[in-house]
């Protein structure tokens, strides 16, 4: 039930935003990549009603989800179409043809054409797009023909055709055209389609709305549709360029300690994949973002030909604006803030400060009302960032040109800290996906504290219990009774302490006697919590059944005069949780098994399984290395320790030669007593 428990969170932080979703399978493989206009709706439906055959055959095999949000629905229909060819997913229908997006082209010819392609080649011709509607691509290249009179035939004919009596061709088959004629039609149509298009729409619009009052109404009807041609083949996008180099496009978002770095891979002018990693940071933040840049790529050697880099104001902490935004939801407890106080804090802390996040998904922008935020917030910073920059590096911190230029410098390729344009557009894409990143890190925190503590709560009131803070279980370990040993792990609250666990060597229990074993281990715990006072825990858990839940009520009641409530935790042929029995005769406790007090059960029972095993195995493997060494005549302790201090295993003493002896002062007729006696010795310590 973990992947499930897992899946349920990530659905509840979904975004209401479009983008993309990655269905990934038990091998951590991509199985399905999907588009969404709203991500949170999409992938919901898949994890709720009924569905056809096909599709429950991809719900069974999915385990975990990512999702890339992007700032419109053309940008999710491009970026799903470069993942299902970098991922060829299982459940996807597939482009046999590999069949692309098209663009736009301006040929470099002495006589160029404008034409509708979907191959980007390295003509040294100009090229516009990708755009997502090969339809309205069509329709604006017949608006740019009727508006530059480009040549229009494949082969230059031998006379002027209909095109020129049109005045949409300048008849260089028979006239001599200018280059200078050329190149100021060719800029004019690379201002039109590079964003110089609003005076062309502003006029259709006036003659659609003069077709209009005089009733021309199928004149009107074709200039409104001219109009929503350029509208859709106009729209703005990040996710493909039409350059086709290689690029990692960084971004970066800090919050409460913590820092989400964001990778974007840009491959032949195409997004293709995201890199994402988050952990806490203790130092400056654009000098830290800089280190982990430099560290990333003194491990990657594969360069990409550019490099882009987030200036110091481009990220920062979530606005409360961008925070809705960026999916927190609407209504309900599980769409709350963001976590704050110790408790957060402590629950960051006690994560794997290595971790990297992530869950994933990819990002790009993230709609009008979070582009409304963030730019309130670059305004209000902006009249303070040179300000900010100058002290930073007074202090000695690291500026971001100076950053970008040593990185080149060190790498060889172009590193750019863009200022404006479709780089910097990148960038904010980046940043905002470390921003999403970030705030689920901290939510699906902060669901854990609430849903754990609730579930601690809820098991309490199953067994019958006023209060259940605090639980101590108990596991033992041994191979048919060698090194027994037991552990013990104590939860608060739900959440485990790691610090108030603690281990134990079985002293007066010889063979595999696991009854007696919870006696002795029991006793010595109990024992030591009446005589110096330690908390006593709301329940006792021990793995096993009836005569383990016994032995640990006999000792507690009749030795100690203790009456904790003792439950045990049985398992099924396959090693996992199966049922809960409580007191002295036994009793099934009936909990559901997709329940977050089965699986708090679990939790523990896995934990203390956990500690008890590594425990054992320790002492397993000192006592294999003891008993060999110590078996050599003139080897004591003092020796045997020296030998392993120097070596640091059985293994590396067995491949020593007798020279490398000579530094422990062990003569030649001992090294050959040691390297004889372990020649046998299996190397597996």
């Amino acid at each position: 039930m973990d992947y499930m428990d897992n899946i349920r969170n990530k659905l509840a932080l979904l975004p209401d935003l479009p983008g993309c979703y990655l269905m990934k399978n038990q091998e951590g493989t991509i199985i399905y990549v999907g588009k969404a206009k709203v991500l949170k709706n999409r992938v919901r439906s898949y994890f709720t009603g009924s569905h056809n055959g096909k599709t429950q055959r991809l719900v069974a095999n999915i385990v975990d989800f990512e999702y890339i949000v992007t700032s419109s629905n053309m940008e999710a229909l491009i970026l799903e179409c470069n993942l299902i060819k970098k991922h060829m997913p299982r459940y996807n229908v597939l482009l046999k043809d590999d069949k692309t997006f098209p663009y736009l082209k301006i040929t470099n010819e002495a006589h160029p054409r404008l034409e509708v392609t979907r191959r980007v080649l390295k003509d040294k011709a100009k090229y516009f797009g990708p755009y997502p509607n090969s339809y309205a691509a069509q329709q604006t290249k017949k608006l740019l023909d009727r508006m530059y009179p480009l040549r229009k035939c494949g082969v230059m004919p031998k006379e002027v055709c209909l095109y020129y009596h049109m005045g949409q061709c300048l008849a260089p088959c028979e006239k001599e055209v200018p280059k200078s004629a050329y190149e100021e039609i060719i800029q004019n149509i690379s201002s039109f389609l590079g964003g110089g298009h609003d005076a062309v729409r502003k006029d259709l619009q006036k003659k659609m709305q003069e077709a209009a009052e005089e009733l021309y109404f199928e004149r009107a009807k074709e200039l409104r549709d001219q109009i929503q041609h350029i509208d859709a083949v106009m729209e703005k996008q990040k996710i493909n360029t039409a350059d086709t180099k290689d690029r990692d496009v960084f971004g970066y978002a800090v919050d409460k300690g913590w820092m989400c770095v964001q990778i974007l891979y840009m491959r032949q002018g195409k997004m293709i994949q995201r890199h994402s990693s988050a952990f806490p940071f203790y130092g400056e933040a654009y000098s830290d973002f800089m280190s982990y840049v430099t560290q990333y790529y003194s491990d990657n050697p594969a360069l990409p030909q550019e490099i882009l880099l987030p200036d110091m104001a481009s990220a920062g902490m979530l606005p409360p604006e961008a925070d809705s935004a960026a999916g927190q939801g609407s209504g309900g407890p599980e769409a709350g803030g963001m976590p704050s106080g110790q408790a957060l804090m402590a629950a960051l802390g006690a994560e794997d400060e290595s971790e990297a996040s992530v869950q994933t998904g990819e990002t790009v922008s993230a709609g009008e009302a979070l582009a409304a935020a963030l730019a309130a917030a670059d305004d209000a910073v902006q009249g303070q960032e040179e300000q900010e920059e100058q002290e930073a590096v007074a202090e000695g911190t690291v500026d971001a040109a100076g950053g970008a230029a040593a990185l080149q410098e060190w790498l060889g390729i172009k590193v750019l800290v863009p200022q404006r344009g479709l780089k910097k557009q990148m960038i904010g894409m980046a940043c905002q996906n470390s921003r999403v990143a970030l705030n689920e890190k901290f939510r699906l925190i902060e669901r854990d504290e609430e849903r754990t503590s609730g579930a601690a709560s809820s098991l309490g009131q199953s067994l019958g219990l006023d209060s259940l803070n605090r639980i101590e279980a108990f596991d033992n370990s041994n191979i048919q009774g060698a090194n027994p040993v037991s552990a013990m792990v104590v939860f608060i609250d739900g959440k485990p302490s790691r610090k108030e666990y603690r281990k134990y060597k079985v002293r007066t229990v010889q063979g595999p006697d696991d009854y007696e074993t919870m006696r002795e281990v029991i006793r010595r715990r109990y024992e030591r919590v009446l005589k110096e006072n330690l908390p006593q825990p709301d329940l006792i858990v021990v793995d096993g059944g009836k005569g383990q839940i016994s032995s640990a009520i006999d000792i507690l009641q009749n030795e100690l005069g203790l009456f904790i409530p003792v439950c045990g935790l049985v398992k099924d042929d396959k090693h996992r949780t199966a049922q809960l029995l409580v007191g002295d005769s036994a009793e099934p406790v009936s909990l559901a098994r997709d329940s977050q007090e089965f699986y708090l059960l679990q939790r523990i029972q896995d934990e203390v399984h956990r500690f008890a095993i590594t425990f054992h195995r320790e002492q397993r493997g000192k006592s294999m290395v003891t008993s060999k060494l110590d078996s050599i005549p003139g080897i004591g302790d003092k020796r045997r320790k020296l030998l392993l201090k120097h070596f640091g295993s059985l293994k590396k003493i067995k491949e020593a030669s007798i020279e490398d002896f000579k530094v422990l002062s062990i003569g030649e007729k001992l090294a050959g007593q040691i390297l004889e006696a372990l020649k046998d010795e299996e190397p597996s310590i």
